[in-house]
C-alpha cells in the first residue's frame, strides 16, 4: 500500500461571480489542455442560453427553487494541498476507517487532500485517480468518456453548469476481466461555507470487469453542489455503486446520474439521501445491450423542512433485459419527499422485465410524500409493473413493541430500521452494508 502525495495545481485565490472569465481562469489555474478549456466554454454557452427550471416544467412542478439564487454562492472554493492521513480531521479519518476498501480518496472543497492505493490494482491495469490528474495522464480515455456516453452537458441547466465548472472528481477505469473485490472509496467534504461545488464521478468498465465504488458526500453549509455521476458499463461486467449524500441541511443539492449498460452487464446502484435543504436527483439506467440487469435501490429520511426529490428513468432499448427499482423513505416533522419514476420500453425491446416500487413511511402528520410512478411501453411482449405506497406507522405495531418495554421513540426507530432493511437486504457488498447500517443507526438515533 502506498500513499500518493501529489501537490495539485493551485486554483485562483478568488473569482468574481459566475461568468465566462471565471471558467477561463478556473481552467488556466489547473493548466488544463486546450480541449478541456473548449469543452468548458461550450458548456458555459449552453448554460447561459438555457432557462432556469420553473413550475411549468413537469420535472420541477413539485420542487420549487424558492429562495435559490446562484448569485448567493461563490462560484469556486480555494484549493489546498495533500496531507497525510493523520493530518485529516477526525471526522474524515472516521469516514475512511468505517469501511474496508481497496483504495480511498479524500477531497476537501476543490482539491484532493489524501489518497491511498493498493499497488496490485495498478498491476491489473486499474485506474483510480482524481479526475484532474486523469485529464493530464490519461487524456485519450477521459476525452472519450467524459460527458460523452452517459450524461451530456446540455441535459439540463445544472449539468451545463457542472460541465463548465467541475472541480473535484474521480476517474475509475477497470480493464477487461479485472476484478476489484473491495470497494473504491471516495469522500468529498465541502468545508467552505457558501460555495458552489461540482463533483464528478466517471466509472468505465471493459468486458468482464467488476468493481464497487462508494461516493460519500459531506458538508456544503449554505452552499450548493451540482454533481454528475457517469457509469459506462461494458459487456458482461459488474458494477456496484453507492452515492451516500449527507450534506448540511442548509445545502442545495442537484445530482444528475446515468448508467449505460452493455450486453449482459450487471448494475446495482444504491442511492442514500440524508442531508441537504433541497435535493433534486435525476437517476437513469439505460439498458442498451441484450440481457442487461439493473437494480436501483434508494433510501431517504428527510426531517425538519428538508425537501428530497428523486426522478428516475429505467430505459429499455434492447430485448431480454431486467430492471428493478425499490426506493423506501421515512419522513418526519414538516419534511417532504417527491418520487417520480418512469419505465420506458422502446420498440423492439421484447421480453423486458421491469419493476418499480416506492414506499413512504410517514412519521408525522405534517410530513408529505408525493409518488408518481409511470410506464411508457412501446413493445407488446413485456412484463412491467409499478407501485407506490404512503402510510403512517401502525399504532398496533408501536403498542406491541412498547408492551415489551420499549419507549415510543425506541419503537418508532425499530420500525423505521426494519423499513429500510428491505433495501439493505439487497445490497450485495458486505462492507457497504455495514457502513449503511451504521449511518442509518446514527440518522435514526439523531
Amino acid at each position: 500500500m502506498s500513499v500518493l502525495v501529489k501537490e495539485p495545481e493551485a486554483i485562483m485565490q478568488s473569482v468574481q461571480g459566475f461568468s465566462e472569465d471565471t471558467v477561463r481562469a478556473h481552467s488556466a489555474a489547473r493548466n488544463e489542455p486546450a480541449w478541456m478549456l473548449e469543452f468548458r466554454l461550450d458548456a458555459w454557452r449552453q448554460f447561459e442560453t438555457m432557462p432556469w427550471p420553473s413550475a411549468n416544467d413537469e420535472a420541477w412542478r413539485r420542487t420549487r427553487l424558492t429562495g435559490f439564487d446562484i448569485a448567493n454562492f461563490k462560484p469556486l472554493a480555494v484549493s489546498s494541498g495533500t496531507v497525510e492521513k493523520a493530518e485529516l480531521s477526525r471526522l474524515l479519518q472516521e469516514e475512511i476507517n468505517e469501511m474496508d476498501s481497496a483504495a480511498s480518496m479524500v477531497f476537501e472543497d476543490s482539491s484532493l487532500r489524501y489518497s491511498v492505493f493498493h499497488a496490485k490494482l495498478s498491476e491489473c491495469g486499474v485506474i483510480f485517480a482524481d479526475l484532474q490528474s486523469a485529464v493530464r495522464e490519461h487524456p485519450d480515455l477521459v476525452q472519450k468518456y467524459f460527458m460523452t456516453k452517459a450524461v451530456k452537458p446540455g441535459l439540463n441547466k445544472f449539468t451545463a453548469l457542472h460541465a463548465a465548472l467541475w472541480d473535484t472528481g474521480t476517474f475509475v477505469y477497470v480493464p477487461a476481466k479485472a476484478r476489484v473485490t473491495l470497494p473504491l472509496q471516495v469522500i468529498l467534504n465541502q468545508v467552505s461555507d457558501g460555495v458552489g461545488g461540482y463533483h464528478h464521478t466517471l466509472v468505465v468498465t471493459e468486458e468482464g470487469a467488476e468493481v464497487t465504488v462508494v461516493d460519500d458526500l459531506l458538508g456544503a453549509k449554505d452552499g450548493m453542489q451540482a454533481s454528475v455521476v457517469e457509469l459506462v458499463i461494458g459487456n458482461s461486467s459488474v458494477v456496484r455503486y453507492m452515492n451516500l449524500q449527507d450534506f448540511d441541511h442548509s445545502a442545495w443539492n442537484f445530482l444528475t446520474g446515468r448508467a449505460v449498460l452493455g450486453r449482459d452487464a450487471d448494475l446495482r446502484w444504491i442511492q442514500v439521501s440524508w442531508g441537504s435543504r433541497l435535493t433534486k436527483a435525476f437517476l437513469d439506467v439505460d439498458l442498451q445491450g441484450t440481457g442487461g440487469h439493473a437494480e436501483l435501490l434508494g433510501i431517504y429520511f428527510p426531517i425538519g423542512h428538508q425537501h428530497i426529490d428523486h426522478q428516475t428513468l429505467q430505459i429499455h432499448r434492447a430485448p431480454h433485459c431486467f430492471s428493478d427499482l425499490l426506493f423506501n423513505g421515512a419522513l418526519k416533522d414538516k419534511s417532504r419527499s417527491v418520487y417520480m419514476g418512469v419505465i420506458q420500453v422502446f420498440p423492439g425491446a421484447q421480453k423486458t422485465d421491469a419493476y418499480q416500487r416506492n414506499g413512504n413511511l410517514i412519521l408525522d402528520a405534517t410530513a408529505r410524500a408525493d409518488s408518481i410512478p409511470g410506464l411508457e411501453i412501446q413493445a407488446d411482449d413485456v412484463r412491467c409493473t409499478h407501485a407506490a405506497t404512503a402510510a403512517q406507522v401502525e399504532e398496533e405495531y408501536v403498542f406491541y413493541l412498547m408492551a415489551r418495554g420499549l419507549s415510543r421513540a425506541q419503537a418508532e426507530r425499530m420500525i423505521v430500521q426494519g423499513f429500510f432493511q428491505a433495501v439493505l437486504d439487497r445490497v450485495p457488498v458486505e462492507s457497504v452494508v455495514h457502513k449503511l447500517e451504521r449511518v442509518i443507526e446514527r440518522k435514526i438515533g439523531g
